[in-house]
């Protein structure tokens, strides 16, 4: 297998509104608001206009781009045997994604990712984790890691107990380990376990400018750059309008972004930007033809509603 997936299992329920309900329900603009009580997460989606469900979470969402590109893919994500959880499963399947979990019923739900998207296309999420948090080493089976050239992870997983202990699994039994940082929220949480996985443990980090700037408190870019000279790993950055980056030791490749784009929601912009560089890197492309890769996938997906091409 090419790629195995680590990451929460998330139905994504895609809603539009409008800036007053962002503002009205204190939620930040552009990141990701956890949601621990379920009634709370219903109460917040109960009048919405639901646009579309589908089988994400951040990981997911980068295997299902991976495997529409022709890589042998699979996934570990943990959901219970509930109506959400049987949508989240038809929905890899149809994929052609190798799901290496057997689910069964749980006091928890499957979790559920409410994606807002504003006038301005930008995404706000809250998500209820569910079932889906409570991942743990015995739900990972070295099996499927060994026989995988490389494992992604995603930050949003990590925490402390269970799913900390689920990732050392993953990444101790790892042939090379990609994982992307996630979310600035996320980073600020666990900046200080974050920043021991990109300096010791992790082959490729995946960030966005602001969350490798939060991890290593840098003034500017230039911190970044020399940061990431020192550790000598792979770091693959996007910046937006500034296009992206990628750095491994002295070496540093650069891309613009693509011109003259309809833009309708960003909602997985960075997921399937991650899906065509690791295509690229699985492939034996030129590290220049990585960063093509995954600015066309991501291109792509901000031109559709939705993280699925």
């Amino acid at each position: 297998m090419k790629i195995l997936g680590i990451g929460n299992a998330i139905v994504d329920v895609i809603c539009k509104v409008d800036e007053d309900f962002i503002t009205q329900n204190n939620l930040s603009k552009g990141n990701m608001k956890l949601i621990f009580d379920e009634n709370e997460f219903k109460k917040l989606i109960f009048n919405l206009k639901i646009e579309k469900t589908i089988s994400g979470g951040s990981v997911a969402n980068s295997i299902v781009g991976l495997s529409q590109l022709g890589n042998v893919v699979g996934f570990i994500g943990k959901i219970s045997d509930d109506k959400l959880g049987e949508q989240y499963e038809i929905g890899l399947n149809k994929e052609n994604v190798n799901f290496f979990y057997t689910k069964k019923r749980e006091t928890i739900s499957t979790g559920t990712c409410l994606i807002l998207i504003t006038p301005d296309s930008e995404r706000t999420m809250c998500t209820f984790l569910g079932i889906a948090g409570k991942i743990n080493e015995n739900d990972i089976n070295t099996d499927n890691i060994k026989n995988s050239e490389i494992i992604f992870l995603e930050g949003y997983l990590w925490d402390k107990g269970d799913p900390k202990k689920a990732f050392d699994k993953a990444i101790s039994n790892a042939n090379k380990t990609a994982m992307s940082l996630s979310d600035k929220f996320c980073v600020d949480r666990h900046k200080s376990h974050f920043l021991d996985l990109v300096k010791n443990k992790l082959d490729i980090t995946f960030a966005n400018e602001e969350e490798i700037m939060s991890l290593i408190n840098a003034k500017n870019f230039n911190d970044v750059i020399e940061f990431a000279k020192k550790i000598k790993k792979l770091l693959v950055i996007t910046r937006g309008k500034k296009g992206a980056i990628s750095i491994c030791g002295d070496k540093i490749f650069e891309i613009e972004t693509q011109k003259n784009l309809k833009i309708i929601d960003l909602t997985g912009a960075g997921d399937l930007f991650a899906s065509g560089y690791l295509h690229g890197f699985l492939n034996k492309y030129s590290e220049m033809d990585c960063l093509k890769k995954g600015t066309e996938m991501a291109s792509k997906i901000i031109q559709q509603i939705g993280a699925r091409l």
